[in-house]
């Protein structure tokens, strides 16, 4: 061969290779970008929903997002059954406003994008065979999911319940209210679309569309009582340690007095045990204790927990929970009873609930059990998560039995025939003028407190329907209860 044709023949071959890297670049490289591209969304819109998106079914199989067939130009729209009561845990699916929770998080395998199902979208396309999405079954126990939407809706409650499996982390019920219905965002009418977006949206309104299980941060009141008791109890102390029974003290270096609930004393005596002062909930108590311990043994403390985790995904991203920094001895003593400087989800303080009744040990919470191919076959499975060893077993066997006596000192209704709960109630103080406005109601509890199998968090936001006078026990520990009963009573 003559030079000039090997010159031809190495530059055609270069040109090749670069077209073939152009090629793969394009198509493979960068592909997803380019879907995802804005402006490409009427044809990704179009070919996503040329697609039958996969189910989101409950942990017994009940489908929870399905989809309906349609006669306009996109062919599937997304269904949720009973959508208001499992939104928080779906999210939405939207022409014209995206994806919300799940939906979003799980985008990508439910609309068949994701690599794992390559060898699925090759078959379609060799056999002709329509595409399909994988599904995804939630740990969410129907029961739970709906007795808690139930019991928050019907009482014209805001807040959330959360519920899990203290032995694997498993998210048995996740509620939010005031919710919304998703099937209204997921219409295929522009008009109806937009409406909905307007009022779920509006400013100044309610919030529906808020996960106030993740997204949401409260001072958790008197439920921190637990974890200041943990530490107190890891520091070497014991139920029976001697606390300040006085009705009021002034915080150091203030004139500010901090009281028990209606400036009563806590207990016939001048001192009164740990235990004692729990079941009480004791604010003098706690404030007095938690200014003995410090500042580093309670955050010490608080991060076994799983506060200030600013990574934790469910798989939503999760709000951080936080304790300090504490900037003052008075500020030391209010972090005593959740006040000031703490702030947490209504997920974590069901963490902490499940890691005491389940020995000491914290799980890693999660809500996707498991990734289903459309062939049925189980791409991927969530398997049980230790965190970490928040606390010893015999810490954690003693706060049980505390919590035994903090739930017989608990009014309220719902108590269960029967049935050992352990719990704590708190009630939080917030705004700028807390006198005025009224108090979060908190419930947190496990059951059967033998060998628990729920442990479940409520919260309910100002007051709830007793306004200043509302309490935990009175307000959220009937919602609590409620839940548990349900669970228990299906097993």
């Amino acid at each position: 061969m003559n030079t000039p044709l090997r010159r031809v023949g190495i530059a055609m071959m270069v040109m090749i290779l670069l077209l073939m890297g152009n090629a793969t670049y394009v198509q493979v490289i960068k592909a997803d970008d380019y879907r995802k591209d804005d402006h490409n969304r009427q044809r990704v819109l179009l070919n996503e929903y040329s697609r039958e998106r996969g189910q989101i079914i409950a942990s017994d199989g009940t489908p929870i997002a399905n989809v309906k067939a349609t006669d306009d130009s996109y062919r599937y729209q997304r269904v949720y059954a009973n959508g208001p009561a499992y939104a928080p845990v779906t999210g939405y699916y939207s022409l014209t406003y995206g994806s919300g929770g799940v939906e979003r998080i799980e985008d990508d395998l439910l609309n068949g994008s994701d690599d794992r199902l390559f060898a699925r979208r090759l078959s379609d396309v060799i056999t002709g065979r329509d595409p399909k999405g994988a599904s995804l079954q939630l740990t969410v126990d129907p029961k739970v999911q709906q007795t808690a939407y139930d019991e928050m809706t019907t009482r014209g409650f805001t807040g959330s319940v959360v519920a899990l499996n203290p032995q694997t982390g498993a998210i048995l019920g996740m509620v939010s209210t005031p919710s919304y219905d998703p099937n209204r965002l997921a219409s295929h009418d522009g008009d109806e679309q937009e409406k909905a977006w307007q009022e779920y949206t509006a400013e100044g309104g309610d919030q529906p569309t808020l996960n106030r299980a993740v997204q949401a941060t409260y001072p958790p009141g008197s439920t921190w009582k637990v974890v200041v008791a943990a530490a107190a109890l890891e520091d070497g102390k014991t139920k029976d340690t001697q606390l300040t029974a006085a009705p009021t003290i002034t915080l150091p270096n203030t004139n500010t007095q901090l009281p028990n609930f209606n400036e009563t004393n806590c207990g016939s005596g001048s001192t009164a045990s740990m235990e004692e002062a729990l079941a009480r909930s004791c604010n003098t108590a706690f404030a007095e204790l938690a200014g003995e311990l410090g500042e580093q043994k309670l955050t010490k403390q608080a991060n076994k927990f799983g506060m200030n985790d600013k990574e934790l995904t469910v798989p939503q991203t999760v709000a951080a929970s936080t304790y300090g920094p504490v900037p003052d001895k008075a500020a030391l003593f209010q972090s005593g009873i959740g006040q000031r400087v703490v702030d947490m989800t209504p997920l974590e303080n069901a963490v902490i609930a499940g890691t005491i009744a389940n020995g000491g040990v914290r799980m890693k919470p999660y809500l996707v059990q498991k990734l289903i191919a459309p062939d049925l076959s189980v791409i991927d499975e969530t398997k049980p998560d230790e965190a970490e060893d928040a606390i010893s077993p015999q810490t954690a066997n003693t706060l049980r039995d505390m919590m035994l006596k903090s739930e017989t000192n608990t009014g309220g209704e719902g108590r269960l025939t029967g049935v050992n709960i352990a719990s704590k109630t708190g009630t939080a103080e917030h705004g700028v003028d807390p006198a005025a406005v009224p108090p979060h109601a908190w419930y947190i509890a496990f059951a059967p407190a033998e060998k628990p199998t729920i442990a479940v968090a409520v919260i309910v936001e100002n007051g709830g329907d007793r306004g200043l006078g509302a309490t935990g026990g009175k307000v959220a520990a009937p919602v609590g209860r409620a839940v548990i009963g349900a669970y228990l009573a299906g097993r």
